[in-house]
């Protein structure tokens, strides 16, 4: 008795798999991209870390063949990682490299409650 082996397909979301790893110096985000291809955008707004992308599906079966198992997931991408330390936005560094992207977020000291003296100026 023949069995039939075609994949059905099944609509996911992928979300890429990431580790934010606080250091003495600053937050570091590290995201598994592989496939992605440059086609990320990393921002920052409202003290939030945004990254967003797409991993495009690189071929479809020919015609005539058949996929007899599925697993990979493709499509846009969204990833928001709250920035709870004062930091230099500035100085953010992004890489992608061979299909992971490291982000260095560096703390900046953070001056609320220090003492600051404010010259006066006599006129």
């Amino acid at each position: 008795m023949a069995t039939s082996m075609a994949a059905t397909a099944v609509a996911t979301t992928w979300v890429p798999p990431m580790d934010v790893v606080e250091r003495p110096e600053g937050l570091e985000v590290i995201v598994d991209l592989a496939g992605v291809n440059g086609a990320v955008r990393v921002t920052v707004k409202g003290g939030m870390l945004l990254i967003a992308g797409e991993k495009r599906q690189p071929h479809r079966c020919a015609a005539g063949a058949a996929f007899h198992v599925a697993e990979r997931t493709f499509g846009a991408f969204a990833r928001a990682i709250p920035l709870r330390l004062a930091f230099d936005a500035a100085a953010i560094k992004a890489t992608l490299t061979r299909g992971e992207l490291r982000i260095v977020v560096p703390r900046i000291e953070d001056r609320r409650g220090r003492e600051i003296d404010i010259p006066i100026e006599i006129l």
